[in-house]
């Protein structure tokens, strides 16, 4: 009879480590950042107007340098070419979230199905993803982690951002091939090939504009929780898509990378990726682009909530996968 007993307490130990513990610091400090815009629209600081020119500044200024600067900081042609297996699995994943959205979502309104759509292919790994993988496994996850983000940043500002501006072809062409975060991903690209680097007095401004993303879009967020009522923050689409996100998708990408003999540690990396909560900028692009923004902050509130939980469990899992 298996020893449930020594089982549970192996997994405790791995979540009180203290490199484990990291996940749950970085959950701490998003929903900190949520209370601090929730209490300044609550207060009247940060009334809707502001909302929506801190969203247009994101968007369009911080958004490109935070894109431009995970291609420059993060990879090289070595890397790429030593980890190509974990771009292909990236943009296969990338593929298996395209098709889910196919049929996932058919029975929600559109304002809901979009904003569904858009956070099934675009979750949080960008800022919660690397500092998790660190943790768990370490620079080199850390190297994985970066390559994972490169098809998701692609596909985030193409086809994500389509979901939200489709019009005409012509129109939704127009707008993709002028949005600063489509250039953003085709110059970061362009200069990760490139010999020339630049001036570190620019790319460390960039660097520095590329921080404030996080914190900017999630007290966004925050402020655009104030208007909901708290009392339907917990409706089923956000669990369905939660359970989907959080369970369902890593489970499925786990058990196709192991039974391809996918390195573990590279395995555990995408896994990893592919569990994290809603993007920021889902509710971000549902206000600018008069979406259902509320129903974004509650599918980025609550998935991220649940994944308190989640998270050091898989994280917990892939270590002890990858015998670390």
């Amino acid at each position: 009879m298996p020893n449930f007993g020594l089982r549970f307490d192996f997994f405790l130990q791995l979540l009180i480590r203290n490199k484990v513990s990291v996940i749950l610091r970085i959950q701490v400090q998003i929903f900190i950042l949520v209370a601090i815009g929730y209490i300044a629209a609550k207060k009247g600081t940060f009334g809707v107007a502001a909302r929506k020119d801190l969203t247009n500044l994101v968007i369009y200024v911080f958004l490109p340098c935070n894109i431009f600067s995970s291609f420059a900081s993060s990879l090289t042609v070595d890397l790429l070419k030593e980890c190509g297996i974990v771009l292909i699995a990236s943009f296969a994943a990338q593929g298996f979230y395209l098709v889910l959205n196919r049929f996932l979502y058919n029975r929600f309104p559109i304002e809901r199905r979009i904003v569904l759509q858009y956070a099934t292919s675009c979750n949080n790994s960008g800022f919660m993803g690397l500092p998790v993988i660190e943790s768990v496994f370490g620079e080199l996850g850390t190297l994985y982690g970066s390559i994972v983000l490169v098809p998701m940043r692609i596909v985030m500002w193409t086809a994500g951002l389509s979901l939200f501006t489709k019009t005409d072809k012509k129109e939704q062409l127009k707008r993709l091939a002028t949005h600063p975060c489509i250039w953003a991903v085709i110059v970061g690209v362009a200069y990760l090939f490139s010999p020339v680097k630049l001036p570190d007095v620019l790319y460390s401004t960039i660097t520095m504009l590329s921080r404030c993303v996080t914190p900017l879009s999630m007290i966004i967020v925050g402020g655009i929780l104030s208007e909901v009522d708290m009392k339907t923050v917990f409706d089923r689409a956000v669990f369905y898509y939660s359970a989907l996100r959080l369970l369902v998708i890593p489970a499925v990408i786990f058990g196709v990378l192991a039974l391809l003999g996918i390195d573990p540690v590279a395995t555990g990396s995408v896994v990893l990726s592919s569990a994290m909560p809603a993007a920021t900028t889902t509710a971000m692009l549902a206000q600018k682009y008069d979406r259902d923004a509320a129903f974004a902050s509650k599918l980025i509130f609550v998935s991220t909530l649940i994944s308190l939980v989640t998270l050091p469990l898989i994280g917990a899992f892939l270590k002890h996968y990858a015998g670390i």
